[in-house]
């Protein structure tokens, strides 16, 4: 479960189209248009650069304020309800990982040195001669 929140701190860095959110903010379920756990005006903000119907290949939105930056921006902003992704807002629905994201939130050092070991240990994943994706979009 650790190496779970740890490892979604990469949302900290990068871009990610409307395709991948858009669920969240246009039409979520029967009664909500944008998902309830999300900042309201966070979400008025992403529906502008992703309408509805958007023909717009590159929009998008950075999946945190610092895009280019590794820092633990990734656990504040989860925690304010502006995260892109529903996966990653289900951290928060567990006490458990609540727990680790807060912690990860209040500290850059404790985001980094679990990061660093779950990541060591996630290598040590044999892939059974599966490939590892140069693009995750596509099959090398």
């Amino acid at each position: 479960m650790k190496d779970l929140v740890a490892l979604s701190g990469g949302h900290t860095l990068g871009f990610a189209h409307c395709s991948s959110f858009q669920n969240r903010i246009h039409n979520f379920d029967a009664t909500h248009d944008i998902d309830p756990t999300m900042n309201p005006s966070f979400a008025a903000s992403l529906r502008s650069v992703c309408p509805m119907h958007n023909k717009v290949k590159k929009a998008g939105a950075n999946l945190d304020p610092s895009p280019v930056a590794f820092d633990n921006a990734y656990y504040k902003r989860l925690l304010q309800g502006k995260s892109l992704f529903s996966s990653d807002q289900a951290l928060l629905t567990a006490p458990k990982t609540k727990k680790l994201v807060s912690k990860f939130a209040a500290s850059q050092k404790a985001f980094e040195k679990a990061f660093v070991r779950s990541m060591i240990k996630m290598s040590r994943i044999s892939g059974a001669g599966q490939e590892i994706r140069l693009d995750c979009e596509v099959v090398n």
